[in-house]
């Protein structure tokens, strides 16, 4: 047989400086979390008069409920649970319910006070966390409670008795440990573009199967996004009255670059450049697009739109729309943003100016009562005189300026 040669090479002075004692050490780090995992049930015993008498250490349970990974149980003892207390007493317990061993748990047992005065009977262990730590149940049916929980003369005259009704509710905190340890990885997650790929969908028209006219122009689009969006085009185009003709809908009483921002929310899940949409650079214009898409939105049941554009809305009142999105706020139920032009207007330099406005006269029209509340903020703003305040009112009321000039209408 040959013999196997083994060559061994000398450590390198690379390779022993660098095994040295000088080097510093690698320094690893974990965390040990321990916390609580908390369920409450509420449980109500009718018939309390008649659960009398069923004899000591007999209970009335209630239904089981998991808390933690585990099965829970009330018991309630009418009679008390000891005899040497001679049914002097009601005992309350909580127990587990479910195979276990050393479960470690906080209480929490409570006999709700129902006149209504929020003078509860509480018994919790949470509270004595840092004296005594959670309890420990070794086995299933082990429980926590009390024995003398109630004296049951002093129970049957309180206010926890109610139409022969008592109510108990139950907290249970089920403490668990876990150790951490650093991350061993480092996986990069790119965020989310789903909303990109459903508009390149919309803007490529593929797969479309509906299309919409809309003051004279035509949009395609898909059903199925359409539905799953909108719990009125799910109504439209799956619904037991859809509309006969699926093909091409035609929209009323709406202008197509609203309608188009509107796809654009449903698809894209993002608010359109408003002066892109528009063609205009302008801030008036910018407002008066989400003015008709807020409307759009409540139209069509998109509820977040709705609230994107009362939150634009918000940050631009301005003398010149001022009006117009108050009455938009009236109509669609915006009570922020109603509260929000309600102050703008109501400063005495800014009333004068927008009473001037054909916004104003729309609003005296279409939204009457809103005046009543617009009133109330100008008394509470305002600085003038009584005087003043009343001119002010009557001016609004008739359509005059605070200066007793006719205001002229401009629709």
């Amino acid at each position: 047989m040959g013999k196997i040669l083994r060559e061994t090479a000398k450590p390198s002075s690379s390779n022993s400086s660098s095994a040295s004692p000088s080097s510093a050490p690698a320094t690893t780090s974990s965390t040990s979390v321990t916390e609580t995992v908390r369920g409450s049930h509420q449980f109500k015993i009718t018939g309390y008069s008649l659960s009398k008498g069923i004899g000591i250490g007999k209970y009335i349970a209630s239904d089981v409920f998991s808390v933690g990974g585990y099965d829970w149980a009330i018991y309630f003892y009418p009679d008390g649970k000891s005899v040497e207390d001679n049914a002097t007493y009601v005992s309350l317990f909580i127990a587990l319910a479910s195979d276990g061993t050393d479960v470690r748990a906080l209480f929490e047992l409570t006999l709700l006070d129902q006149s209504g005065k929020e003078r509860h009977k509480v018994h919790s262990h949470f509270e004595r966390t840092l004296e005594s730590g959670p309890y420990t149940l070794k086995y299933r049916g082990s429980m926590w409670g009390y024995k003398r929980f109630f004296k049951r003369t002093a129970l049957e005259t309180s206010d926890y008795l109610k139409d022969d009704c008592l109510s108990v509710n139950c907290s249970v905190g089920v403490v668990r440990s876990r150790t951490e340890g650093p991350k061993i990885y480092s996986v990069a997650i790119p965020s989310s573009n789903i909303g990109q790929q459903f508009g390149q969908l919309l803007e490529s028209g593929k797969g479309s199967d509906v299309s919409f006219e809309v003051n004279g122009d035509i949009f395609a689009a898909h059903k199925l996004v359409l539905a799953a969006r909108s719990p009125v085009f799910r109504a439209q185009l799956f619904g037991p009255m859809k509309d006969q003709n699926t093909q091409c809908i035609k929209v009323e009483d709406m202008e197509a670059p609203v309608f188009k921002a509107l796809l654009h929310f449903i698809y894209w899940d993002l608010l359109p450049d408003m002066q892109e949409l528009t063609g205009l650079n302008s801030k008036w214009a910018s407002t008066l697009m989400a003015q008709h898409l807020l409307a759009a939105a409540d139209r069509y049941g998109l509820e977040r739109l709705r609230l994107m554009c009362e939150a634009s809305l918000c940050e631009d009142v301005a003398i010149n729309t001022v009006a117009t999105t108050l009455a938009l706020a009236e109509q669609h139920h915006c009570f922020q943003l109603k509260s929000v032009c309600l102050k703008f207007i109501a400063t005495s330099e800014n009333l004068r100016a927008v009473m001037q406005t054909d916004g104003f006269e729309y609003l005296k029209e279409s939204c009457p009562s809103v005046l009543t509340e617009l009133l109330e903020y100008v008394a509470r703003f305002t600085e003038h005189s009584d005087f003043m305040c009343k001119h002010r009112n009557e001016a609004i009321l008739d359509g005059s300026d605070v200066n007793g000039r006719r205001v002229k209408p401009r629709l």
